[in-house]
């Protein structure tokens, strides 16, 4: 298994840890613990700093296999799924939000199954990847907003959370209608 892949791997082994620390607080709460949350944003970062290198590495000493084609994204889907969940759990990432993510995903995922049962590997798109880096970046501010700020800010975290989080159901939908409509021809063709 080359770096790359290990890598990945390695993303998919911190979710469980990020849920962990996310699991130990929430925001807005009487028994919210602001360490918990930079701890959950530091884990949330090394995991999206890794989605970055391995990609990187894997171009550069062309090391792109099938099986990173597969689980990076797979990883990336695992780890900002659940801080979603978390997000939606303190109330400032709406069920909606959560649904389109999660509708996107599926059908991307179904479309690249069809296209597998034809040995044929469809990697992302550039649609796909700023979905994800918005999301990231989503996540990525309300975890350290919500760690470091203080009880009076509490409305302007969730408030901003909210509407990063419409922005990144609007991004997904669009990535999602772009991606399906490039590959219309994989469902279409399908036996």
């Amino acid at each position: 298994m080359n770096l790359p892949n290990k890598l990945t791997l390695a993303r998919i082994v911190l979710v469980p840890v990020f849920m962990v620390l996310a699991q130990m607080s929430q925001y807005g709460t009487s028994n919210f613990v602001p360490a918990w949350y930079l701890a959950a944003g530091v884990v949330f970062a090394v995991a999206s700093f890794t989605d970055f290198l391995d990609g990187y590495l894997a171009r550069k000493w062309n090391l792109v296999t099938d099986f990173g084609k597969f689980a990076d994204p797979l990883a990336d889907k695992l780890l900002t799924t659940v801080a979603f969940l978390y997000m939606m759990r303190d109330g400032v990432c709406s069920i909606w939000v959560v649904a389109i993510i999660l509708a996107r995903e599926f059908a991307v995922a179904g479309v690249r199954m069809v296209a597998a049962s034809s040995n044929h590997v469809i990697a992302a798109n550039m649609w796909g990847k700023v979905k994800t880096v918005l999301q990231m970046l989503t996540i990525l501010f309300y975890y350290f907003a919500a760690a470091f700020s203080s009880g009076g800010d509490i409305m302007a975290v969730g408030l901003i959370s909210m509407v990063l989080c419409w922005a990144v159901a609007l991004v997904t939908l669009l990535s999602g209608g772009i991606y399906l409509w490039q590959n219309r021809e994989c469902f279409m063709n399908a036996k």
